[in-house]
Protein backbone atom coordinates (compact mmCIF):
# COMPACT_ATOMS: atom_id res chain seq x y z
CA UNK A 1 0.00 0.00 0.00
CA UNK A 2 1.63 3.16 -0.96
CA UNK A 3 1.32 6.31 1.74
CA UNK A 4 -1.52 8.68 0.86
CA UNK A 5 -1.28 12.19 2.18
CA UNK A 6 -3.62 11.67 4.94
CA UNK A 7 -1.08 9.04 6.20
CA UNK A 8 1.50 12.11 6.51
CA UNK A 9 -1.48 14.42 7.42
CA UNK A 10 -1.15 16.02 10.88
CA UNK A 11 -2.95 14.75 13.54
CA UNK A 12 -4.25 18.33 13.56
CA UNK A 13 -6.64 18.84 10.17
CA UNK A 14 -10.06 17.57 10.32
CA UNK A 15 -11.58 15.36 7.34
CA UNK A 16 -12.98 18.54 6.21
CA UNK A 17 -9.84 19.35 5.68
CA UNK A 18 -8.54 16.55 3.95
CA UNK A 19 -11.59 16.75 1.74
CA UNK A 20 -11.09 20.65 0.78
CA UNK A 21 -7.37 19.88 0.06
CA UNK A 22 -8.64 17.02 -2.10
CA UNK A 23 -10.74 19.51 -4.00
CA UNK A 24 -13.83 17.70 -2.69
CA UNK A 25 -17.37 19.38 -1.68
CA UNK A 26 -19.48 16.91 0.02
CA UNK A 27 -22.97 16.87 -1.41
CA UNK A 28 -26.07 16.56 0.09
CA UNK A 29 -26.85 13.04 1.24
CA UNK A 30 -28.38 11.38 -1.47
CA UNK A 31 -32.46 10.26 -0.82
CA UNK A 32 -32.89 6.72 -0.36
CA UNK A 33 -34.28 5.11 -3.61
CA UNK A 34 -36.85 3.10 -2.14
CA UNK A 35 -38.44 2.06 1.32
CA UNK A 36 -35.43 1.92 3.78
CA UNK A 37 -32.99 4.76 5.78
CA UNK A 38 -29.92 6.06 4.51
CA UNK A 39 -28.50 4.98 7.70
CA UNK A 40 -29.31 3.57 11.25
CA UNK A 41 -27.10 4.44 14.61
CA UNK A 42 -26.93 1.74 17.26
CA UNK A 43 -24.78 3.33 20.40
CA UNK A 44 -21.33 3.87 18.80
CA UNK A 45 -21.72 2.21 15.71
CA UNK A 46 -23.54 3.80 12.33
CA UNK A 47 -24.60 1.22 9.45
CA UNK A 48 -25.02 3.23 6.34
CA UNK A 49 -26.79 1.55 3.39
CA UNK A 50 -25.86 1.34 0.15
CA UNK A 51 -24.78 4.11 -2.18
CA UNK A 52 -24.28 4.39 -6.05
CA UNK A 53 -22.67 6.41 -8.22
CA UNK A 54 -24.94 9.42 -7.98
CA UNK A 55 -23.48 13.26 -9.09
CA UNK A 56 -24.44 16.01 -7.16
CA UNK A 57 -26.97 16.76 -10.23
CA UNK A 58 -28.49 13.50 -9.62
CA UNK A 59 -27.14 11.77 -12.77
CA UNK A 60 -26.04 8.23 -12.31
CA UNK A 61 -23.36 6.38 -13.66
CA UNK A 62 -24.74 3.05 -15.34
CA UNK A 63 -23.24 -0.21 -16.95
CA UNK A 64 -21.53 -3.33 -16.86
CA UNK A 65 -18.07 -3.14 -15.84
CA UNK A 66 -16.19 -5.73 -17.96
CA UNK A 67 -18.49 -4.75 -20.77
CA UNK A 68 -18.35 -0.94 -21.45
CA UNK A 69 -16.93 0.14 -18.34
CA UNK A 70 -13.33 0.32 -17.58
CA UNK A 71 -11.65 -0.27 -14.28
CA UNK A 72 -10.25 3.26 -14.40
CA UNK A 73 -13.75 4.57 -14.89
CA UNK A 74 -15.61 1.95 -12.32
CA UNK A 75 -12.47 3.20 -9.79
CA UNK A 76 -13.66 7.27 -10.42
CA UNK A 77 -17.15 5.46 -9.48
CA UNK A 78 -16.42 4.05 -6.55
CA UNK A 79 -14.79 6.96 -5.58
CA UNK A 80 -17.75 9.08 -5.75
CA UNK A 81 -19.58 6.60 -4.63
CA UNK A 82 -17.44 7.23 -1.03
CA UNK A 83 -18.33 10.80 -1.61
CA UNK A 84 -21.51 10.00 -1.31
CA UNK A 85 -21.18 7.51 1.44
CA UNK A 86 -19.20 10.70 3.64
CA UNK A 87 -22.42 12.79 3.00
CA UNK A 88 -24.51 10.26 4.63
CA UNK A 89 -22.43 9.71 7.52
CA UNK A 90 -22.30 13.79 7.88
CA UNK A 91 -25.59 14.23 7.76
CA UNK A 92 -26.01 11.65 10.39
CA UNK A 93 -23.49 12.31 12.51
CA UNK A 94 -23.28 15.81 11.99
CA UNK A 95 -19.47 16.11 12.31
CA UNK A 96 -16.99 13.39 10.16
CA UNK A 97 -14.49 14.10 13.43
CA UNK A 98 -16.48 11.84 15.14
CA UNK A 99 -15.53 9.14 13.10
CA UNK A 100 -13.41 6.35 15.38
CA UNK A 101 -12.60 4.56 12.35
CA UNK A 102 -14.58 2.91 9.18
CA UNK A 103 -15.22 -0.71 10.14
CA UNK A 104 -15.71 -2.33 7.17
CA UNK A 105 -17.28 -1.92 3.53
CA UNK A 106 -19.27 -4.11 1.50
CA UNK A 107 -18.29 -3.27 -2.12
CA UNK A 108 -20.59 -4.65 -5.07
CA UNK A 109 -19.66 -4.17 -8.97
CA UNK A 110 -22.56 -4.68 -11.66
CA UNK A 111 -19.70 -7.08 -13.93
CA UNK A 112 -19.37 -9.76 -16.83
CA UNK A 113 -19.12 -12.65 -15.15
CA UNK A 114 -15.57 -12.98 -16.16
CA UNK A 115 -14.53 -9.84 -14.96
CA UNK A 116 -11.82 -10.57 -12.03
CA UNK A 117 -10.65 -6.86 -11.11
CA UNK A 118 -13.55 -6.18 -8.16
CA UNK A 119 -10.80 -5.07 -5.42
CA UNK A 120 -8.95 -2.48 -8.17
CA UNK A 121 -12.42 -1.13 -8.72
CA UNK A 122 -13.35 -0.92 -4.62
CA UNK A 123 -10.33 0.46 -4.21
CA UNK A 124 -12.02 4.02 -5.45
CA UNK A 125 -13.72 4.10 -2.10
CA UNK A 126 -11.21 2.66 0.17
CA UNK A 127 -8.50 5.29 -1.24
CA UNK A 128 -10.46 7.79 -0.46
CA UNK A 129 -11.59 6.65 3.08
CA UNK A 130 -7.72 6.69 4.48
CA UNK A 131 -7.00 9.85 2.33
CA UNK A 132 -9.78 11.68 4.70
CA UNK A 133 -9.10 9.55 7.76
CA UNK A 134 -5.81 8.42 7.74
CA UNK A 135 -5.34 5.32 9.61
CA UNK A 136 -8.84 5.29 10.95
CA UNK A 137 -10.01 5.02 7.47
CA UNK A 138 -8.54 1.42 6.96
CA UNK A 139 -11.15 -1.06 7.10
CA UNK A 140 -11.83 -4.39 6.11
CA UNK A 141 -13.86 -4.93 3.53
CA UNK A 142 -15.61 -7.80 0.37
CA UNK A 143 -15.30 -6.38 -2.76
CA UNK A 144 -17.80 -8.64 -4.95
CA UNK A 145 -19.51 -8.75 -8.46
CA UNK A 146 -22.77 -9.07 -9.39
CA UNK A 147 -24.92 -9.45 -12.44
CA UNK A 148 -26.88 -6.35 -11.97
CA UNK A 149 -27.15 -3.68 -9.88
CA UNK A 150 -30.46 -1.21 -8.94
CA UNK A 151 -30.99 1.02 -12.77
CA UNK A 152 -27.75 -0.87 -13.96
CA UNK A 153 -25.55 1.50 -11.93
CA UNK A 154 -21.80 0.19 -12.13
CA UNK A 155 -20.62 0.40 -8.51
CA UNK A 156 -23.21 0.24 -5.20
CA UNK A 157 -21.14 0.22 -1.82
CA UNK A 158 -22.17 0.27 1.98
CA UNK A 159 -20.43 0.95 5.02
CA UNK A 160 -20.21 0.39 8.79
CA UNK A 161 -18.36 2.93 11.06
CA UNK A 162 -17.76 3.58 15.03
CA UNK A 163 -18.20 6.71 16.13
CA UNK A 164 -15.63 7.97 19.18
CA UNK A 165 -17.63 8.49 22.63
Amino acid sequence: MTTSPAKTASAAQTPYDRLAQLGIELPPAPPPIANFLTHVREGNMVYLSGQGPREADGFLHAGKVGDGVSVEDAYRHARLVGINLLAVLHAAIGDLSRVKRVVKLLGMVNATPDFKDHPKVINGCSDLLIEVFGDAGQHARSAVGFGSLPGNITVEIEAIVSLKD
